[in-house]
């Protein structure tokens, strides 16, 4: 029988079988009724063909982003609870008493005791519970899954979601590079006074805020990296981050070098994304150095793209399943000026965490415009009696157009939420090199496994 891998970003996070997600839709239409629910491929009597196989594949495909999009159904408990049962199942992780690490940005590491099974909400309210972080500051924070590099760096991969279950997450990736990270999730500085009010919330950015300046993550000059020193010597944490809030980059996540075809083809890039920007700092091909930021409200919309190129440079060998690589694309279209949008992209492997730091702007920016108050809402969304469509109504999702390129191979359209969900089969003789989907994004993607050939 044809399972489907679903991945988060690339990595695998469980196995469902089609009866599993007959089941999952009937349990949707059982609570939510007929007429919410989108349509399900139906049950066939006999051995499915080649191209049957390939129809239910799309239309599985449709119907897994069309109940992941939908503002009511896609944030429901039932539909994140079936998929945090099948990763734990996939992984085959008994629920028991556990001790799992998270890291703070000042070094330090928490050890909580959990259940396997606890989903990242109820392990952030550990991690609260344990450092004594007041409890309406807890949706101030969320974790972050990090990759650590030789050299102490850092690669954030992505946000922990509430559809997973953080300690399966980190131990199925068995490699000790890999931490969880208590960090803010806000990106609006306004609300540092709100966390700092607090004791343990003043130590947690203080310490994420001396990490960033350590990291070179804020732009600091001799003169204030003097001042700064003096601030932290003196124990005076407020003044150090009221400073910081002044300088470059502040609150900002930074990525690792990648590429960019602005202002031309082939520029070398490091971008940070932060302040309702994304910063680039560019190395042009005859070696002089620009720097420059694109506003989210100057964006027209965006997309993440994917596709499998060679792993051997220079080549035009098609790919196979051991000698291919996962290329990802962020394009957005931008308002250069009055009447002229241009297209920018960004290859990195990081695209996917660019877009929904973006996303995350856009939401703050559009609460605030419509005179709501981001305290309450992450609030709310901590209690869990936020639904999707509370930002949904706000936020209009970016137009879908066509790919800025005419020859790239693939492109993913985006939802509001950036959950755009895709299914791809391929046959089991090659199953066990896990291949990673040409079209994984948003939060999940989907391909198919199974006995016969596709």
């Amino acid at each position: 029988q044809l399972a489907y891998n679903i991945h988060v970003n690339g990595v695998l996070h469980c196995r469902v079988r089609y009866s599993q997600l007959l089941g999952l839709h009937e349990q949707i239409k059982k609570e939510y009724g007929s007429n919410v629910v989108p349509s399900f491929p139906p049950k066939k009597i006999f051995t499915l063909t080649p191209a049957e196989v390939e129809q239910r594949r799309e239309q599985l495909e449709k119907y897994m982003q069309a109940v992941r999009q939908h503002p009511l159904l896609g944030s429901s408990d039932l539909f994140n609870s079936f998929l945090r049962k099948a990763q734990q199942d996939t992984q085959h992780v008994p629920t028991e008493e556990v001790t799992l690490d998270i890291w703070l940005s000042s070094g330090q590491k928490v050890t909580v005791n959990i259940l396997t099974s606890d989903q990242t909400e109820d392990v952030l309210d550990v991690v609260a519970t344990k450092l004594d972080l007041p409890d309406y500051l807890v949706g101030y924070f969320s974790l972050f899954l990090v990759r650590e590099g030789v050299d102490g760096s850092l690669t954030f991969v992505r946000k922990l979601q509430e559809f997973e279950l953080p300690y399966v997450s980190i131990t199925s990736l068995q490699n000790s590079e890999f931490h969880i990270v208590l960090r803010k999730s806000y990106w609006d500085m306004a609300y540092d006074a709100d966390v700092m009010d607090s004791r343990v919330g003043l130590n947690l950015l203080y310490g994420q805020t001396v990490s960033d300046v350590e990291r070179g993550w804020i732009l600091v000059n001799k003169d204030q990296h003097r001042q700064l020193k003096s601030l932290q010597e003196k124990g005076s944490k407020k003044e150090f981050i009221h400073l910081c809030q002044t300088l470059k980059y502040y609150g900002n996540v930074k990525f690792d070098p990648c590429v960019t075809d602005f202002p031309e083809k082939d520029c070398q890039v490091i971008v940070s994304a932060g302040n309702n920007e994304l910063n680039f700092h560019v190395k042009l091909p005859n070696e002089q150095m620009k720097e420059g930021s694109f506003k989210v409200t100057r964006m027209r919309c965006w997309r993440v793209t994917s596709s499998q190129v060679p792993i051997s440079n220079g080549t035009n060998t098609p790919c196979s399943s051991s000698k291919c690589e996962v290329k990802l694309e962020l394009s957005f279209e931008y308002l250069m000026s009055k009447d002229r949008l241009q297209w920018v992209t960004i290859t990195s492997q990081q695209a996917i965490m660019m877009s929904i730091c973006l996303q995350a702007m856009v939401d703050e920016l559009m609460v605030k415009k419509s005179g709501g108050s981001i305290k309450k809402l992450l609030k709310k969304r901590h209690n869990g009696s936020i639904h999707r469509s509370d930002s949904q109504q706000a936020v209009k999702s970016p137009p879908l157009l066509d790919s800025p390129d005419p020859n790239r191979d693939q492109t993913i359209k985006l939802s509001t939420k950036l959950n755009s969900v895709s299914l791809r089969g391929i046959s089991a003789s090659n199953s066990a090199n896990d291949i990673s989907s040409d079209d994984f994004h948003g939060n999940y993607a989907f391909e198919g496994i199974g006995d016969d050939d596709l």
